[in-house]
């Protein structure tokens, strides 16, 4: 008998950083704040190397920011926070795409404002299930965000890899929960976290998404080898 795990059966995927490219997002704010951009993306690793958040950042350069009021303020501009298909990472489409035609459960949850499970939607993924925070009401790195992707599915979360930028958020959480995890190292938080103990808890450790499907079926090839 062998002594392999059993298969993944559901594929679960962040959204910022993991789908979607914030980088333009975080200018459009610099833009609005009149920062210089650069200055912008260089706080920002500087507050993340420091464990903040980028509510510090934002509150750094505009002390009292309050996200829904200038968010507000933003989309009576014309100029609306969020994202669309410009800001898809050009992996992403082919990657959800290819594990669905394995036959895998594949879901998008994340970290989000309301407003995005529409913005998700509009991108039209091969998902079957788009999780938002603020709509579920539970946010990462709380176990029942994980828990709730494990109950979409109908799987045991054994059988759920979760895949996402954020070692705290995402990859020590969901390793917790009990579920695997991806780690994919692009954007901010997956080049400037560094916790070696927590890499070594991922089932794959990623540049980017484009070999993802290949991996997961040559894993669950080996989970089912007598």
């Amino acid at each position: 008998m062998s002594d392999a795990p059993g298969p993944i059966q559901a594929v679960f995927f962040d959204i910022g950083e993991t789908l979607i490219n914030e980088g333009e997002i975080y200018g459009r704010w610099a833009d609005w704040l009149g920062v210089p951009r650069h200055t912008f993306l260089t706080k920002l690793g500087a507050v993340l190397r420091d464990g903040g958040s980028y509510m510090d950042l934002f509150r750094y350069f505009r002390p009292g920011f309050e996200l829904a009021e200038e968010e507000a303020r933003r989309g009576a501009a014309g100029v609306p926070n969020g994202f669309g298909a410009a800001d898809l990472y050009p992996d992403a489409r082919a990657c959800l795409a290819d594990l669905r035609a394995q036959g895998l459960y594949v879901g998008i949850a994340g970290n989000q404002p309301e407003a995005a499970a529409e913005q998700v939607a509009a991108l039209r993924l091969d998902a079957d299930t788009i999780g938002i925070s603020d709509i579920w009401g539970i946010e990462k790195p709380d176990p029942e965000f994980f828990a709730r992707c494990a109950q979409l599915a109908g799987v045991l979360p054994d059988r759920v890899l979760y895949v996402g930028d954020r070692l705290d958020n995402d990859v020590r959480p969901a390793a917790d929960y009990g579920m695997r995890a991806a780690f994919l190292r692009r954007g901010p938080w997956g080049h400037i976290q560094d916790a070696p103990d927590t890499v070594a808890r991922a089932t794959f450790v990623l540049d980017d998404l484009a070999g993802l499907p290949s991996l997961v079926a040559a894993f669950n090839k080996a989970s089912a080898e007598p």
